[in-house]
């Protein structure tokens, strides 16, 4: 029998076989298993309980045949935290899930930390059986209980109890469309007990999420030649480069390398370039630097280019005139974005890796046919690194002073870890020093030659780069990196992950070390040790506040650390940090804590918050 007339036979034995033996229903917790395998998701985090016991059985036939794996969180708000971390690793969504109840109200800040960030999220949680609403079930969050679903209407894309099973797919589609067209965000889906457990009306999923949630690349033709004008006219031109140009960065370099710009970033946008970078200039906003902010006040630049930012707070300088002005061109995918910036001389939409692509694509078209092209007039305007001169204290980056000092610390991170490295700042003080001071060793190329034009993507697949550096801004919870660190070290195991926090955030959510131990993560947690709520103490003295309630007691984290399995050390001095194993570090099969005892003294770079605080808008 040749090859075609046995396919032929064996497929027709096949459909004989599907005829006399049709494929079981599926239970609609396995569909959502089945949805998850399809967009390559490879983590759950969360944490059981009886109305969500269905999708953990789930979960675990998934994880036999090879599918998704549940990583369990000591708390709801870490699960979500690691969900975040792990999206803005991979790109894809993170998925994280509860029980009813305070499952759900432990999930909440995690969850209005990924709306207020723009992260890609599926919240799943359970709910008792539908019949017994309304009769003061065990954990009821219904409409009929604690209505945990009004609770989270505020903080997601969409929201939404699953009430039949023939709702369900429908409504996953949604949920997960939502997620992933901007604004990015969670999405929430309440399922109950027994339609967890309903069979579906198919052995398989409908839709193919490749197609559904394939990121649309349209650009505006009218207004790319609105910019293309206002670039060519421009003498002095400079990027601010914000969190959002993630899949983007290697095109915007390259342009802006191509056109003689210089570049600054965001808070928040500062991992996505390397701090060696020829054309940076430093930080604009929270915990930044001067030279940035005098790169923008200096009269001779006529046109600022943000791309990619929300224009919050930190982000945006507290509201700056510097970059508040007539000069400003926003780019942005999404229009909660452009609403913020109704000064600017011109706002376009649309995807960035789009817009961008297609710019380096004119330039270089211009350039072949021997076309004037602006970077001509701006190359000689391009300085020398200033690098060097960036940093407020660049002395207290050197000093040897015992306890070490936070800026010290931070050099020494930079030098002494991989250029692989993720670095995660926690909220408060760690944040701050992080944006100013922490500049790592990167050694890959310092600009991007090649013309992106985008990669493929498994569905839900949004941002190819995280960036070295990843902070949170706008909601900015305390103990989000602790969480997140583990969430990006289950993303990508081969990479070491730096997580800097602070006393008072590792006393707030601390015990999901515990989750890096069961894990074997390679996760380093550096928690800056002043005995105090820093930026809480330190905002009080610089507004000549009364000093309260920002005290800690003397508390040995490394014996924390060492209690729940992990690898510790205290860091008194500057010796004790260089004399680190860092390459053993990172090569163990677990987390390693340094509970480093910072100068409490030093005041971080937050001048910005001071000033907003104080009602200087």
């Amino acid at each position: 029998m040749n090859k075609e007339i046995f396919l032929a036979h064996d497929n027709t034995e096949r459909k004989k076989n599907a005829e006399c033996f049709p494929a079981q229903p599926i239970e609609i917790a396995d569909l959502l298993l089945a949805y998850l395998e399809q967009m390559e998701i490879d983590y759950v985090f969360g944490i059981p309980g009886g109305a969500i016991e269905p999708l953990f059985n789930a979960i675990a036939r998934s994880s036999r045949r090879g599918g998704v794996r549940h990583i369990l969180a000591r708390h709801e708000a870490g699960a979500a935290f690691m969900a975040d971390g792990y999206a803005r690793e991979t790109g894809k969504i993170g998925v994280c899930c509860s029980t009813s109840g305070p499952g759900i109200t432990n999930l909440i800040t995690g969850i209005a930390c990924a709306y207020d960030n723009n992260i890609p999220m599926l919240v799943i949680t359970g709910q008792p059986a539908l019949p017994t609403f309304g009769k003061h079930p065990l954990q009821e969050s219904a409409c009929t209980g604690i209505n945990t679903l009004g609770m989270l209407q505020h903080c997601t894309r969409y929201n939404s109890l699953v009430s039949h099973p023939q709702q369900f797919e429908h409504k996953l589609i949604t949920a997960l469309q939502r997620a992933t067209r901007t604004p990015m965000g969670p999405v929430h889906l309440s399922i109950p007990v027994d339609v967890f457990r309903s069979p579906n009306a198919l052995p398989a999923p409908s839709y193919d999420l490749r197609s559904l949630l394939k990121p649309s690349s349209l650009v505006d033709d009218d207004a790319l030649e609105t910019l293309r004008h206002l670039l060519a006219e421009a003498e002095n031109v400079v990027f601010l480069i914000g969190v959002d140009c993630g899949e983007a960065i290697g095109s915007i370099l390259q342009f802006a390398e191509l056109s003689g710009a210089m570049v600054v970033t965001t808070p928040d946008g500062k991992g996505l370039v390397n701090p060696h970078h020829p054309l940076f200039r430093g930080v604009f906003g929270f915990g930044g630097h001067a030279s940035a902010e005098a790169l923008l006040r200096d009269k001779s630049v006529d046109l600022i280019i943000a791309v990619g930012t929300g224009m919050g707070e930190w982000n945006s300088g507290g509201w700056s005139d510097s970059l508040l002005n007539a000069r400003l061109v926003h780019i942005d995918e999404s229009e909660e974005h452009l609403n913020r910036t109704p000064m600017a001389r011109f706002h376009m939409r649309g995807r960035i890796l789009s817009i961008f692509t297609r710019l380096v694509s004119q330039l270089h078209e211009a350039r072949q046919s021997g076309g004037i092209e602006p970077g001509q007039r701006r190359s000689s305007r391009q300085q020398p690194d200033t690098q060097d001169n960036m940093l407020a204290a660049p002395d207290k980056a050197e000093s040897d002073a015992t306890p070490i000092l936070p800026q010290r610390l931070m050099h020494e991170l930079g030098r002494l870890f991989p250029p692989t490295t993720r670095f995660l700042a926690d909220t408060g003080n760690s944040t701050a020093w992080a944006i100013h001071y922490l500049q790592p060793n990167i050694d890959r190329r310092t600009s991007e030659r090649r013309q992106a034009s985008g990669t493929k993507r498994a569905p839900g697949r949004r941002k190819t780069e995280g960036g070295w550096l990843r902070v949170t801004m706008n909601f900015a919870p305390m103990g989000w990196a602790i969480g997140g660190a583990i969430g990006t070290a289950a993303a990508n195991p081969g990479v070491p992950v730096v997580c800097i926090t602070g006393d008072g955030s590792f006393l707030m959510n601390g015990q999901e070390i515990s989750v890096a131990v069961a894990e074997r993560q390679s996760v380093i947690f550096v928690v800056l040790n002043d005995q105090s709520l820093g930026m809480v103490k330190h905002g009080q003295r610089m507004a000549h506040a009364e000093q309260i309630a920002c005290d800690l007691p003397p508390t040995d984290f490394a014996a924390m650390a060492r209690a729940m399995g992990a690898a510790a050390h205290t860091i008194h001095a500057p010796a004790d940090l260089l004399n680190l194993d860092i390459a053993a570090m990172c090569a163990r099969r677990g987390p390693t804590l340094l509970d480093v005892l910072i100068d409490p003294d030093e005041v971080p770079p937050m001048n910005v918050r001071m000033r907003v605080l104080a009602g200087g808008i």
